[in-house]
């Protein structure tokens, strides 16, 4: 496939999620457009605040600083996107306002767990890198 038709197929793809978020947003009974527009703007123009001015910086200087092509940047990239979506979740968990079926589960363990799997997995990627170049080094 052409890089032009790849793109061109992507692009396609995010602005149909993009129109099925905003379908999503429009038609959520929990979500009144009419009394208070200005707080999903707001929502939304945050997240693109912290994505553009905080995320992808922290992304690209992760990038520049670790070595170009290893896993452990893939690691730490991973790592960080799951904790920029779970943090709220942990820094929220307790407090459900006098309804317990509000993040009723326990989210400091089950982050935890996720960040040592993807530590897990980095690991033996760096192995089986390591062991791969070894390997094409000898004669």
């Amino acid at each position: 496939m052409p890089m032009r038709t790849a793109r061109t197929l992507l692009v396609l793809v995010g602005l149909a999620l993009t129109g099925c978020g905003l379908y999503g947003i429009a038609t959520d009974p929990y979500i009144d457009l009419t009394h208070h527009p200005l707080d999903i703007a707001r929502w939304a123009i945050g997240g693109l605040v912290l994505h553009d001015g905080l995320w992808l910086p922290l992304a690209c200087l992760a990038g520049v600083t670790i070595a170009r092509t290893t896993p452990v940047r893939t690691g730490l990239i991973v790592a960080a996107a799951v904790s920029a979506v779970a943090l709220p979740a942990v820094l929220r968990a307790g407090h459900h306002n006098g309804n317990p079926t509000i993040l009723p589960l326990p989210y400091l363990r089950n982050w935890l767990l996720v960040l040592a799997a993807i530590a897990v997995i980095t690991a033996a990627w760096s192995v089986v890198s390591h062991l791969r170049r070894g390997r094409r080094r000898r004669p």
